[in-house]
Protein backbone atom coordinates (compact mmCIF):
# COMPACT_ATOMS: atom_id res chain seq x y z
CA UNK A 1 0.00 0.00 0.00
CA UNK A 2 1.02 3.58 -0.50
CA UNK A 3 2.67 5.63 2.25
CA UNK A 4 -0.39 7.76 2.95
CA UNK A 5 -3.74 6.38 4.10
CA UNK A 6 -7.18 7.85 4.51
CA UNK A 7 -8.16 8.94 8.01
CA UNK A 8 -10.97 6.41 8.25
CA UNK A 9 -8.40 3.60 8.33
CA UNK A 10 -6.11 5.39 10.78
CA UNK A 11 -9.04 5.85 13.14
CA UNK A 12 -10.62 2.44 12.57
CA UNK A 13 -9.46 0.99 15.89
CA UNK A 14 -11.18 3.82 17.75
CA UNK A 15 -14.59 3.48 16.11
CA UNK A 16 -17.37 0.95 16.73
CA UNK A 17 -17.90 -1.50 13.87
CA UNK A 18 -21.35 -0.20 13.00
CA UNK A 19 -19.85 3.28 12.47
CA UNK A 20 -17.47 2.02 9.76
CA UNK A 21 -18.42 1.73 6.08
CA UNK A 22 -19.38 -1.60 4.55
CA UNK A 23 -19.28 -3.56 7.80
CA UNK A 24 -15.85 -3.73 9.42
CA UNK A 25 -15.30 -6.85 11.49
CA UNK A 26 -15.65 -6.44 15.26
CA UNK A 27 -13.57 -9.24 16.78
CA UNK A 28 -14.48 -10.96 20.02
CA UNK A 29 -12.26 -12.87 22.43
CA UNK A 30 -12.29 -15.94 20.15
CA UNK A 31 -11.45 -14.20 16.87
CA UNK A 32 -7.66 -14.43 17.13
CA UNK A 33 -7.83 -18.18 17.71
CA UNK A 34 -9.98 -18.75 14.59
CA UNK A 35 -7.81 -16.85 12.10
CA UNK A 36 -4.47 -18.72 12.13
CA UNK A 37 -3.64 -21.10 9.30
CA UNK A 38 -3.59 -20.91 5.53
CA UNK A 39 -5.97 -18.74 3.50
CA UNK A 40 -6.27 -19.09 -0.28
CA UNK A 41 -6.56 -16.01 -2.47
CA UNK A 42 -9.86 -16.02 -4.37
CA UNK A 43 -10.27 -12.58 -5.92
CA UNK A 44 -9.42 -8.91 -5.73
CA UNK A 45 -11.14 -5.68 -6.68
CA UNK A 46 -9.37 -2.35 -7.12
CA UNK A 47 -9.97 1.18 -8.31
CA UNK A 48 -6.26 1.91 -8.82
CA UNK A 49 -5.54 1.00 -12.49
CA UNK A 50 -2.07 -0.42 -11.76
CA UNK A 51 -3.52 -2.81 -9.18
CA UNK A 52 -6.09 -4.03 -11.70
CA UNK A 53 -3.28 -4.87 -14.12
CA UNK A 54 -1.22 -6.56 -11.41
CA UNK A 55 -4.12 -8.74 -10.29
CA UNK A 56 -4.36 -10.10 -13.84
CA UNK A 57 -0.75 -11.33 -13.50
CA UNK A 58 -1.45 -13.37 -10.36
CA UNK A 59 -2.08 -17.09 -10.93
CA UNK A 60 -2.65 -17.81 -7.25
CA UNK A 61 -1.67 -16.58 -3.81
CA UNK A 62 -1.84 -17.64 -0.18
CA UNK A 63 -1.72 -16.05 3.24
CA UNK A 64 -0.40 -17.90 6.24
CA UNK A 65 -1.38 -16.40 9.61
CA UNK A 66 0.51 -17.35 12.76
CA UNK A 67 0.18 -16.08 16.33
CA UNK A 68 2.61 -13.33 17.28
CA UNK A 69 4.32 -12.87 20.63
CA UNK A 70 1.92 -10.22 21.91
CA UNK A 71 -1.26 -12.28 21.92
CA UNK A 72 -3.16 -9.69 19.86
CA UNK A 73 -1.01 -9.97 16.74
CA UNK A 74 -1.08 -12.49 13.92
CA UNK A 75 1.99 -12.52 11.68
CA UNK A 76 1.17 -12.59 7.95
CA UNK A 77 3.22 -14.45 5.33
CA UNK A 78 2.24 -13.75 1.70
CA UNK A 79 2.96 -16.15 -1.15
CA UNK A 80 2.15 -14.77 -4.61
CA UNK A 81 2.58 -16.74 -7.86
CA UNK A 82 3.37 -14.61 -10.91
CA UNK A 83 4.42 -16.61 -13.96
CA UNK A 84 6.68 -19.44 -12.78
CA UNK A 85 7.92 -17.52 -9.74
CA UNK A 86 6.60 -17.55 -6.17
CA UNK A 87 7.29 -14.28 -4.37
CA UNK A 88 7.15 -14.08 -0.59
CA UNK A 89 6.51 -11.18 1.75
CA UNK A 90 6.12 -10.99 5.54
CA UNK A 91 6.08 -7.29 6.35
CA UNK A 92 2.52 -7.06 7.68
CA UNK A 93 0.54 -8.40 10.62
CA UNK A 94 -2.99 -8.37 11.94
CA UNK A 95 -3.78 -6.46 15.11
CA UNK A 96 -6.78 -8.10 16.75
CA UNK A 97 -8.42 -6.13 19.57
CA UNK A 98 -11.77 -7.28 20.91
CA UNK A 99 -14.49 -4.71 20.23
CA UNK A 100 -12.49 -2.73 17.66
CA UNK A 101 -11.70 -3.20 13.98
CA UNK A 102 -9.09 -5.85 13.10
CA UNK A 103 -6.32 -3.87 11.40
CA UNK A 104 -3.64 -4.88 8.91
CA UNK A 105 -0.43 -3.08 9.93
CA UNK A 106 3.03 -2.68 8.47
CA UNK A 107 5.51 -4.37 10.79
CA UNK A 108 8.26 -1.82 10.09
CA UNK A 109 6.32 1.45 10.26
CA UNK A 110 3.27 0.39 12.33
CA UNK A 111 1.10 2.16 9.75
CA UNK A 112 -2.40 0.84 9.17
CA UNK A 113 -2.74 -0.68 5.71
CA UNK A 114 -6.25 -2.12 5.84
CA UNK A 115 -8.86 -3.86 7.94
CA UNK A 116 -10.88 -7.05 8.00
CA UNK A 117 -14.52 -6.82 6.96
CA UNK A 118 -17.55 -8.73 8.18
CA UNK A 119 -18.51 -11.84 6.24
CA UNK A 120 -21.23 -14.44 6.73
CA UNK A 121 -18.78 -17.33 7.07
CA UNK A 122 -15.74 -18.09 9.20
CA UNK A 123 -14.28 -19.68 6.06
CA UNK A 124 -13.93 -16.28 4.38
CA UNK A 125 -11.35 -13.56 5.02
CA UNK A 126 -12.11 -10.18 3.42
CA UNK A 127 -9.51 -7.41 3.59
CA UNK A 128 -10.34 -3.82 2.62
CA UNK A 129 -7.62 -1.32 1.86
CA UNK A 130 -7.59 2.37 1.04
CA UNK A 131 -4.66 4.05 -0.69
CA UNK A 132 -3.93 7.72 -1.22
CA UNK A 133 -2.32 8.94 -4.43
CA UNK A 134 -3.64 11.97 -6.33
CA UNK A 135 -6.96 10.83 -4.87
CA UNK A 136 -8.22 8.05 -2.61
CA UNK A 137 -8.36 4.58 -4.17
CA UNK A 138 -10.34 1.72 -2.65
CA UNK A 139 -9.95 -2.01 -3.00
CA UNK A 140 -10.43 -5.35 -1.31
CA UNK A 141 -9.09 -8.90 -1.40
CA UNK A 142 -11.01 -12.10 -0.67
CA UNK A 143 -9.39 -15.20 0.84
CA UNK A 144 -11.01 -18.49 1.82
CA UNK A 145 -10.10 -21.72 3.59
CA UNK A 146 -10.80 -23.56 0.33
CA UNK A 147 -11.64 -22.58 -3.24
CA UNK A 148 -15.09 -24.18 -3.31
CA UNK A 149 -17.05 -20.97 -2.77
CA UNK A 150 -20.80 -21.01 -3.08
CA UNK A 151 -22.68 -18.66 -5.36
CA UNK A 152 -23.93 -16.83 -2.27
CA UNK A 153 -20.35 -16.30 -1.00
CA UNK A 154 -19.23 -14.91 -4.36
CA UNK A 155 -22.24 -12.62 -4.43
CA UNK A 156 -21.39 -11.44 -0.91
CA UNK A 157 -17.90 -10.45 -2.08
CA UNK A 158 -19.36 -8.62 -5.06
CA UNK A 159 -21.83 -6.80 -2.79
CA UNK A 160 -18.95 -5.63 -0.58
CA UNK A 161 -17.19 -4.38 -3.71
CA UNK A 162 -20.32 -2.52 -4.79
CA UNK A 163 -20.56 -0.96 -1.33
CA UNK A 164 -17.08 0.50 -1.91
CA UNK A 165 -18.15 1.88 -5.26
CA UNK A 166 -16.26 -0.79 -7.22
CA UNK A 167 -17.72 -2.11 -10.47
CA UNK A 168 -18.00 -5.73 -11.62
CA UNK A 169 -15.29 -5.17 -14.25
CA UNK A 170 -12.87 -4.14 -11.49
CA UNK A 171 -13.07 -7.63 -9.91
CA UNK A 172 -10.45 -10.22 -10.90
CA UNK A 173 -10.65 -13.89 -9.84
CA UNK A 174 -7.43 -15.90 -9.52
CA UNK A 175 -7.24 -18.81 -12.00
CA UNK A 176 -5.11 -21.21 -9.87
CA UNK A 177 -3.51 -22.97 -12.87
CA UNK A 178 -0.13 -23.75 -11.24
CA UNK A 179 1.13 -25.01 -7.87
CA UNK A 180 4.39 -23.10 -7.52
CA UNK A 181 3.41 -21.22 -4.34
CA UNK A 182 1.49 -24.09 -2.82
CA UNK A 183 4.71 -26.11 -2.79
CA UNK A 184 6.78 -23.22 -1.41
CA UNK A 185 4.24 -22.43 1.32
CA UNK A 186 4.23 -26.07 2.42
CA UNK A 187 8.03 -26.19 2.50
CA UNK A 188 8.17 -23.00 4.56
CA UNK A 189 5.48 -23.97 7.07
CA UNK A 190 8.03 -24.50 9.85
CA UNK A 191 10.35 -21.61 9.02
CA UNK A 192 10.82 -18.86 11.64
CA UNK A 193 9.01 -15.54 11.22
CA UNK A 194 10.21 -12.08 12.26
CA UNK A 195 8.68 -10.15 15.07
CA UNK A 196 6.33 -7.28 14.16
CA UNK A 197 8.60 -4.27 13.76
CA UNK A 198 11.55 -6.42 12.68
CA UNK A 199 10.17 -8.20 9.63
CA UNK A 200 11.96 -8.94 6.39
CA UNK A 201 11.06 -9.70 2.80
CA UNK A 202 12.43 -12.04 0.14
CA UNK A 203 13.29 -9.24 -2.32
CA UNK A 204 10.55 -9.75 -4.92
CA UNK A 205 10.80 -8.41 -8.44
CA UNK A 206 9.92 -4.70 -8.75
CA UNK A 207 6.20 -4.15 -9.13
CA UNK A 208 5.23 -7.57 -7.79
CA UNK A 209 1.67 -7.34 -6.43
CA UNK A 210 0.85 -8.33 -2.86
CA UNK A 211 -2.80 -9.32 -2.44
CA UNK A 212 -3.89 -8.05 0.95
CA UNK A 213 -1.12 -5.47 1.08
CA UNK A 214 -1.54 -3.37 -2.05
CA UNK A 215 2.09 -2.41 -1.74
CA UNK A 216 2.90 -0.47 -4.88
Amino acid sequence: MGPALAAVLALAALLPADALPCGAQRPDSDTASKLPGTWLYVAGAAQFPQHQVEMLLIDHALLRLEPGPGGQELLISHFVAVGDQCHTHNLTYLEVTAGNATLVKNAMTQQTEGMLMNTSSENLLLIQYQMQRERTYLGQYLYARNLSLSTAEREEFEQHAECLGLRAEQIVYAPWKTEVCQVKAAEGSSSPHPEPGAASTASPAPGTPWPGSAGN
